[in-house]
């Protein structure tokens, strides 16, 4: 649970002004920094405290599947008592961009993204030989989008 009381005003205005349109420029932090007052460093330094705290994993464009590359949702049999080690081994790959715990036979969920379908192919084998585990491989057959973007209510 991230501690709101912790987050400053900068913090705020970015979680709540930058779900959505990121600037896609070559420095997209200066043009934040411009619209919202303060310097760049401020933005680098307030995105760093954000993800140390948990209330943000990623920061960069959300692209239309399989337009830039090829990705696939794999999840993982893993034994409880390995849990947090295998979720590390896994997190630990570039091509993986999230994982999760759910409550399943399969309990280790994540999301592999890569330059082509044959490279995601790899990245899957290189997970089982360092597991030990072979991942369930789930191609996307039909694309949804679905908007995460939020208000958040502060108290």
């Amino acid at each position: 649970m991230i501690d709101m009381d912790k987050l400053d005003p900068l913090d705020r205005q970015l979680l709540d002004s930058y779900q959505h349109d990121l600037p896609l420029v070559e420095n997209p932090y200066a043009a934040m920094a411009q619209k919202l007052n303060v310097d760049e460093d401020d933005i680098i330094q307030s995105l760093k405290k954000l993800q140390d705290f948990g209330a943000i994993s990623r920061i960069g464009a959300v692209v239309a599947p399989h337009k830039a590359g090829w990705s696939t949702l794999a999840a993982l049999k893993v034994p409880m008592d390995q849990f947090e080690k295998i979720a590390t081994l896994v997190s630990n790959f570039d091509a993986v961009n999230h994982n999760y715990q759910r409550e399943h036979s399969y309990n280790l969920w994540f999301v592999v993204a890569a330059h082509n379908k044959q490279a995601v192919k790899e990245i899957l084998t290189q997970i089982e030989e360092i597991t030990g585990l072979t991942p369930l491989n789930l191609p996307m057959e039909k694309a949804y989008h679905i908007d995460l973007g939020f208000k958040i209510k502060w108290h």
